[in-house]
């Protein structure tokens, strides 16, 4: 229309395939350093599910039209808050483990985390742990981990780092949702369990000499 201006539009990248692609970049490059590439492809989503920070589920999805099973790695937001993208990924490829034994392993019938998975999971630099802590249980239906300092995930990670990647999301304190109690926890390093903070229970503390997170104690 004569005489009138026309506004500028600043054109912004869609937020979701930034953030989606970027999980996708991740699971690839973990596929191909820690497992030669033989994980199947899955769909990962972003899921809250209370007291967990992520789960596999095999045969989650079927396609519209093919039918095709599509197995769900599901990653909990609401984990992302004060976490590095080295703790995030890590959560990754624990779930990543549970895709490698239902795919290449013995998928387990009871125990969601066995020794199968354990196994792998110390190869591959993770080191379960059912308190967070050194000395914890190796396996179990619910199970933590830690980096294990200079193995095979750390060497991983720092490749990718290298490559500028990150995520860009992580879940927002919602209005009248409770902030969590405010005693005091006592948070110690899982690798020297030399170094001792205390905190509220939903701190995030590093130990300064072994470079990883603190966990509350047993």
């Amino acid at each position: 229309m004569a005489g009138k201006s026309k506004v500028q539009v600043r054109k912004v990248a869609a937020i979701t395939p930034i953030e989606y692609s970027g999980l996708q970049e991740a699971y690839d490059h973990f596929n191909k350093e820690l497992f030669d590439g033989e994980l199947p492809d899955v769909f990962i989503t972003y899921q809250r599910k209370a007291r967990s920070l992520g789960y596999f589920s095999a045969d989650r999805f079927n396609g519209r039209l093919d039918k095709t099973g599509r197995h769900e790695l599901a990653l909990n937001p609401d984990g992302f808050i004060g976490e590095s993208d080295k703790e995030i990924c890590s959560t990754l490829v624990h779930e990543q483990h549970h895709v490698w034994q239902h795919a290449a392993g013995t998928a387990p019938k009871r125990c969601y985390h066995d020794r199968q998975w354990a196994a792998a999971m110390k190869a591959n630099g993770l080191q379960p742990t059912s308190t967070g802590m050194v000395g914890g249980r190796e396996t179990g239906q619910h199970m933590d981990h830690y980096v294990i300092p200079g193995g095979r995930f750390e060497q991983a990670y720092d490749k990718l780092a290298a490559s500028k990647w990150r995520l860009n999301l992580e879940s927002a304190h919602r209005p009248g949702t409770q902030k969590g109690p405010s005693s005091k926890t006592k948070f110690t390093c899982p690798q020297c369990g030399e170094q001792n903070v205390w905190g509220k229970p939903d701190s995030r503390v590093d130990c300064h000499d072994c470079k990883i997170r603190m966990r509350p104690a047993a």
